[in-house]
């Protein structure tokens, strides 16, 4: 991170890998190849020069760095749309890593489920590829994710890997099935009956669009997972990262500094959070 946290930092353009129609990874180097030094669930803010800046989660984990990062991008905008364009040793500007990532201390020794949905896989990778990356020091690890269709899905290479892996349970859907789909079909919501937990004994995670969040609860709340060890990553309309703006903010709370991670106790009766 540069000196103030408002100056960007420009760094390098290494990989640009195609994902989906809409997304597209991101690995970038800092200057010297230094460390980001970022905790899961984190984001940072990107800016191209004569265009504009934009909040980003980092989707790699901080267990697998070696001087670069990831992130995973949709083209929704100006600056995404202008990065989608951009190739490798192409420049952009980076100020962070900002916000309060997942507690991974208070994970470990505890069965972790995952449920993210949709683009909400890109920040969950990150905690997910560290808990593997130490998995002896978790229980049971359970991925349940949802896309739209098929040809929505994020990593799907590492999908594959973690449904192949023995020590993970992993399940996966989509809302729409095609003529190439041949794995389960319906909302995220309709894995939750697949599974069955030690809910004292169990953190729940999830990420995803909006609309989704209410469901995914209401299914962990039923297995009964303490709603302080349920957390939900909120990104909503983060400006300048550091709480000064205010844009992000949510009745008292700040996402870019209270969070983009809070437990679901903190934000369950916050108005307009979920």
């Amino acid at each position: 991170m540069t000196t103030s946290i408002y100056t960007p930092e420009m760094a390098r353009l290494v990989k640009v890998e195609t994902l989906t129609a809409l997304e597209k990874l991101f690995t970038i180097e800092l200057p010297g190849g230094r460390s980001l030094g970022h905790s899961p669930g984190q984001f940072v803010m990107l800016s191209l020069l004569g265009i504009g800046e934009a909040p980003i989660s980092i989707t790699s984990s901080p267990s697998r760095s070696n001087g670069i990062f990831e992130l995973c991008v949709r083209r929704v905008g100006d600056v995404t749309n202008a990065l989608h364009n951009m190739q490798p040793g192409d420049m952009v500007g980076i100020r962070g890593p900002f916000g309060r990532g997942f507690p991974i201390e208070k994970m470990r020794g505890k069965d972790v489920l995952f449920a993210p949905g949709g683009l909400g896989l890109a920040p969950l990778r990150s905690l997910i590829n560290q808990v593997l990356d130490e998995r002896g020091s978790f229980g049971r690890v359970i991925i349940l994710y949802g896309a739209r269709r098929p040809q929505e899905l994020l990593f799907r290479n590492e999908l594959e890997e973690w449904i192949a892996r023995p020590d993970v349970e992993c399940l996966v859907t989509v809302d729409r099935g095609d003529e190439t789909w041949t794995g389960n079909v319906g909302v995220i919501t309709t894995l939750f009956p697949k599974i069955t937990i030690n809910p004292r004994n169990t953190v729940a995670v999830t990420c995803g669009p909006p609309i989704m969040y209410r469901f995914v609860l209401m299914e962990m709340l039923s297995k009964g997972i303490p709603e302080t060890q349920i957390y939900l990553s909120l990104e909503r309309r983060m400006k300048c990262g550091v709480g000064k703006c205010g844009h992000c903010q949510i009745n008292h709370l700040y996402c870019c500094q209270d969070g983009p991670v809070f437990t679901y106790t903190q934000i369950k009766n916050v108005e307009e959070a979920l």
